[in-house]
């Protein structure tokens, strides 16, 4: 770390015009001046398929954002430069299905896993998530959390209450009268300023048996209140069920893989069921990246059987399916199938093994997701701010050593929040709560009671 982070840094560094360490001299001490300082990338190999970006390139962020993309970027006083030479620069890992501890985790840190092993994005997907969960995971996000996090709420919880479908549509859109919550929703007030903050609705036939009623309701609700409908898929009659009640409207298909672990009916016919139904324009899924690999999946989990994955990987090859997730953590009391630790290998594996170009494998957890929430929630703020590298980026950067396949520094926001596959302290706030209606810097829960 001293050689390649710190040896631009500490050269000459005794003397005042070094500026980056504090020193003492005749007397005084002299302490660095960090405002306004920007952190440099160079000699990387960038990968940025949505700018079509694939070789040697400096990348420059300033105040959290790309500055500057230039084959040589000159060093200025007061930089902060990471030598990534013989490394891969690719824009911030985003995985839109990554169970976070869903709130409640009390025995591990999933999150700052999640950021060691390269990611700068999660969606947290609990099935469980109630109104409140917008509130709770910003009251976290306001205290200092090292990742960008944003939530779906589960659909029989947004049926629970007392609103109708339209008065929940109004919700979602930000229009629903104070009056109407407060007798409708809940007595607390701010979980119903916060409930709109959420990027979807996600059902789970594994907690909850929805009826066809129920299930149009959400139908309803996330096509006019542009929100992201998720389903677990993991039983392919629920999956063709749900495209029977669509008519056309669109629903994604979450961990779409654990259909071809064989765990309601045959693997393989469940897996090309599931791939026929991606087929349709209304229909995305995306793949657990660990149950990609050739240990099919986690024994904590599920894992796939051999036929049923090659059925996945030629589906990949084919475009049918375009985002990989990790639906982690494995340590977590709420895990999902599979872990962040297989992100940054898979990719690698994907390209290695010709199922995809390593633009191709990079782009299905960069700008592929990016693409499909702009689509579902009508803002296109993700896509501009997120998943690539070009200027006007946030600085969100995962640098992989693909010897080692694990990332060498998560920059999220323009700070280091891991290196060497460890979390940096310094970094631990350095993430922004999102929903769909963009980036919040403070959701003025967490330090609520302090304030008032």
């Amino acid at each position: 770390m001293y050689k390649r982070l710190n040896s631009l840094r500490m050269e000459g560094a005794t003397g005042a015009d070094s500026g980056k360490i504090v020193f003492v001299k005749n007397g005084k001490m002299i302490e660095p001046d960090k405002r306004g300082e920007r952190l440099v990338l160079k000699n990387g190999h960038v990968i940025d398929p949505e700018n079509k970006v694939d070789g040697h390139i400096d990348i420059a962020i300033k105040d959290g954002f790309v500055e500057a993309v230039e084959e040589h970027i000159p060093e200025e006083s007061g930089d902060y430069v990471l030598d990534c030479a013989g490394l891969f620069v690719f824009p911030g890992l985003i995985d839109m299905h990554l169970h976070m501890g869903d709130l409640f985790e009390v025995t591990t840190r999933p999150i700052e896993c999640a950021v060691a092993d390269g990611v700068t994005m999660g969606i947290s997907p609990g099935a469980g998530n109630t109104f409140m969960a917008p509130a709770l995971l910003g009251a976290e996000m306001d205290r200092g959390l090292p990742i960008n996090a944003g939530v779906l709420i589960g659909a029989a919880n947004v049926l629970g209450a007392s609103l109708s479908v339209e008065e929940l549509i109004r919700l979602f859109k930000g229009e629903l009268e104070e009056e109407t919550a407060a007798f409708k929703l809940s007595r607390n007030s701010v979980t119903n300023a916060t409930a709109p903050l959420v990027v979807g609705i996600k059902d789970h036939m594994g907690h909850f048996i929805m009826s066809d009623e129920n299930l149009e309701k959400i139908f309803q609700i996330t096509h006019k209140a542009n929100l992201l409908y998720m389903s677990h898929t993991q039983d392919s009659e629920h999956a063709k069920r749900l495209y029977s009640l669509s008519a056309n409207r669109p629903f994604h298909l979450g961990h779409a893989t654990a259909a071809g672990a064989g765990s309601h009916g045959d693997a393989l016919q469940s897996m090309r069921d599931i791939i026929a139904l991606c087929e349709g324009k209304n229909v995305t899924a995306e793949f657990v990246t660990t149950m990609l690999r050739k240990g099919l999946g986690s024994r904590e989990g599920l894992q796939m059987k051999e036929r049923a994955r090659q059925e996945a990987l030629e589906a990949l090859h084919a475009g049918i399916v375009k985002i990989l997730v990790s639906d982690g953590q494995n340590q977590s009391t709420m895990k999902g199938f599979g872990d962040t630790r297989d992100n940054i290998p898979a990719i690698l594996e994907l390209a290695k093994e010709h199922v995809l170009t390593l633009p191709q494998a990079v782009a299905a957890m960069t700008c592929n997701p990016m693409h499909l929430l702009s689509e579902r929630t009508k803002n296109k703020f993700w896509e501009q701010e997120y998943g690539h590298l070009g200027v006007g980026a946030r600085g969100n950067v995962t640098v992989v050593d693909a010897n080692d396949k694990l990332a060498t520094y998560t920059i999220v926001n323009g700070r280091i929040a891991a290196f060497e596959n460890r979390t940096v302290r310094s970094g631990s706030s350095a993430g922004r709560y999102v929903c769909k209606f963009g980036t919040i810097y403070n959701m003025g829960v967490g330090d609520l009671s302090m304030r008032a």
